[in-house]
């Protein structure tokens, strides 16, 4: 069982996407959707405690050896994601089984397959399979941000498509200038062949530098990041808080990449421009918070702040800061899903006012200290989990050559945000004039929406509990990822 263990959080969500499409009755996609998640959660899981003991666990599809065949590499990184995607994918289902499910058709088994493409594209260890996966993703998120209908997801839905479009035509043009170059596209025989002499140097950086422009695009890097804040903004909520997950697809290519074939062949390529676009980005999401008219903007805002922080770290080719990435992508994708989600609440309990920013009925009093958790964390305020990751981020970059600039822009955006969250929370939530206002009972909120947002919600203040732990094996995984000659010996030694 074992062996087979790193392709079932692909198969899995496929299996339950078939039998959902084989009866559109909506209990039964219901049903079978939230046994299924439930049983990924299981397995990531599992995968996650196996994986801790520091093995590369490597899967080839048919039997066929790296690096001729497919093949699908566990290592704590991949596991850990992966079990992100199960917790995320839970909570969210959750949540739209309570009703937003019924607003369109095939909810179901389009989520189920962008749990696919997620995990796919975590676990593989093909350059080519990572395509195939991200574009399995991006066309379930294609019809999952148009669920519900509407113009705003109309406009943002046909900018989303185009762009990514736009992105896989180059991520193609690159895999072909790497193969051409190299003669592979399986990362670990790439980054072996990248300290050889056969291949034309000038002609692999401008592959991978293509590349890198690639994973920046799915990243939300500025100036390529406009289309995030429409599209997150627009989308429903259990739709957005799954979509926090995705830009983490791009900085966790970029940082394996970098971390597998760059680092030992190119450890320049990065340097130099990533740094002043990721401070860019931080400064420019910063600035969004302020100018917000509805807290599902803001929460979108803030995605796209969190993605350039984590940008700053892959120029370093250091397990310090590594550390600090990995947590602090936990935290920061936990923390998002968790506003979308009480966004959400604080619209439906709202009625016509939505989640916009300006006096309207009250909200549940819980419905308000969710607010202020998810929001004290999102501004990296002490004790939760926020403070944690922002304070490990700041520790490590510190002694950078950027470290002071660095510093400037993350504690400045810190500040604005806090000003933004503290400011509209208060129109929001407290402001006198939303108390009478109230004209008529507000919705009830259900179990299941509860429920969901509360254990993402629970997220920020867990996480700062079990900092410890969590923050050991962050440096674990970060001392696994910065190993590339064990990951090249993993995946084509273990198939010899």
């Amino acid at each position: 069982m074992h062996a087979h263990l790193p392709i079932l959080p692909i198969l899995i969500p496929f299996a339950a996407a078939l039998l959902q499409m084989a009866c559109p009755r909506l209990a039964w996609q219901r049903a079978v959707g939230f046994a299924a998640t439930v049983l990924l959660l299981l397995v990531c899981g599992w995968l996650t405690q196996l994986s801790d003991d520091g093995q590369l666990r490597v899967y080839a599809l048919g039997d066929w050896p790296a690096p001729f065949g497919i093949v699908l590499v566990v290592d704590r990184l991949a596991a850990m994601m992966s079990l992100l995607c199960a917790v995320l994918g839970l909570a969210t289902l959750l949540y739209a089984s309570a009703g937003f499910d019924e607003h369109g058709q095939h909810f179901h088994p389009l989520f189920q397959f962008q749990l696919v493409g997620l995990c796919g594209a975590f676990l593989t260890g093909d350059l080519f399979n990572l395509f195939v996966f991200f574009e399995v993703m991006l066309l379930a998120s294609y019809t999952l941000l148009a669920h519900g209908g509407g113009l705003a997801r109309t406009r943002a839905g046909i900018a989303y498509v185009v762009l990514n479009l736009i992105g896989s035509a180059l991520f193609l043009i690159a895999l072909g200038l790497l193969y051409a170059t190299l003669g592979t596209l399986n990362l670990a025989d790439m980054a072996s062949r990248l300290l050889g002499p056969q291949h034309d140097v000038a002609l692999s950086r401008v592959a991978f530098a293509l590349l890198i422009a690639v994973f920046a695009l799915k990243a939300g890097l500025l100036p390529l990041s406009f289309w995030l804040q429409p599209t997150y903004s627009a989308a429903g909520a259990p739709v957005a808080a799954l979509f926090a997950i995705m830009t983490k697809v791009g900085i966790v290519a970029i940082l394996r990449v970098q971390a597998v074939a760059l680092a030992p062949a190119m450890p320049d390529l990065l340097a130099g421009w990533l740094t002043p676009l990721a401070l860019a980005t931080v400064g420019f999401a910063a600035l969004g918070t302020l100018v917000a008219d509805r807290l599902r903007a803001l929460a979108a805002w803030l995605v796209l702040l969190s993605a350039g922080s984590l940008l700053l770290t892959p120029v370093h080719a250091s397990q310090q800061v590594a550390t600090a990435a990995i947590y602090y992508l936990l935290q920061s994708t936990l923390t998002g899903a968790a506003f979308f989600l009480v966004a959400g609440l604080i619209a439906r309990q709202r009625a016509d006012g939505g989640d916009y920013f300006r006096a309207g009925p009250p909200v549940a009093s819980w419905i308000r200290i969710a607010f202020l958790v998810v929001a004290a964390s999102a501004a990296g305020l002490p004790p939760f989990a926020g403070f944690v990751g922002k304070l490990m981020l700041l520790t490590t970059l510190r002694q950078t050559p950027a470290g002071t600039a660095i510093w400037i822009v993350l504690l400045g955006a810190g500040f604005l945000v806090m000003a933004a969250l503290a400011r509209q929370g208060c129109t929001l939530l407290w402001k006198p004039q939303a108390l009478r206002l109230a004209a008529t009972p507000a919705p009830a909120v259900g179990w299941q929406r509860a429920l969901a947002t509360l254990l993402l919600v629970a997220a920020a203040p867990l996480l700062a509990i079990f900092a410890g732990p969590l923050s050991a094996y962050a440096q674990r995984t970060a001392s696994q990822l910065h190993a590339p000659g064990a990951y090249v010996a993993g995946v084509l030694g273990a198939q010899r």
